[in-house]
Parts: structure tokens; C-alpha cells; sequence
């Protein structure tokens, strides 16, 4: 079964047992959590649409909480002298999916 759902904002197509990684989540490391809006669903080419969404559970275990690689963001301004970079890590979260359950 595959799925289309919500963490934090963004949507990922999962199945059962994909490992994911996203943005940060506030849970500790091996806590079981349940993610919120399933928007769309496929299961043998049975394809469920939610209207906004389904009544379905997916839940996830948490592996690991770190930081990306870093991203630099360069700022100029041409024949001004004008140059600035700055740069951010961005904090994610890896999640195991457990169960997709109806």
C-alpha cells in the first residue's frame, strides 16, 4: 500500500517500511509516533482520493534525530562592491514507517 502523506508541512509518498527523512519532529529516538493527513492512497491499483483527507493511520518509528550539510547562500550586488554569504544547517529527523493501517 502506498500513501501520500503529511509531516511537517510537507507531503512524502510513503509504504510500509520506507525509512524517511524530514524536518525536525519533537520525539525522542525509538518512540512510535502517528502521522496526521493521508491524502491519497493506492492498493492494487485501488487508488482512494481524500477529500480533504482519509481516515487512515500511519505510524512511525523515530531513528534518529541530526543536521544536513550545510547551505551556503551568496548575496552579491554587480558593480557595487557589494558581496555577503551566509549559510544554514538544517535540523531533520529519520522516521521508519511501521504500519499503514485503515
Amino acid at each position: 500500500m502506498t500513501t501520500v502523506v503529511e509531516i511537517s508541512g510537507k507531503q512524502y509518498s510513503v509504504q510500509n517500511g520506507d525509512i524517511v527523512k524530514t524536518p525536525k519532529i519533537n520525539a525522542e529516538v525509538g518512540e512510535n509516533i502517528e502521522l496526521g493527513s493521508v491524502f491519497l492512497s493506492q492498493e492494487d491499483g485501488n487508488v482512494e482520493i481524500g477529500l480533504p483527507t482519509l481516515d487512515i493511520k500511519v505510524r512511525a518509528e523515530v531513528l534518529e534525530h541530526g543536521r544536513d550539510k550545510k547551505i551556503l547562500v551568496f548575496h552579491k550586488k554587480r558593480r557595487k562592491g557589494y558581496q555577503k554569504m551566509n549559510g544554514h544547517r538544517d535540523h531533520f529527523t529519520k522516521i521508519k514507517i511501521t504500519s499503514i493501517e485503515n
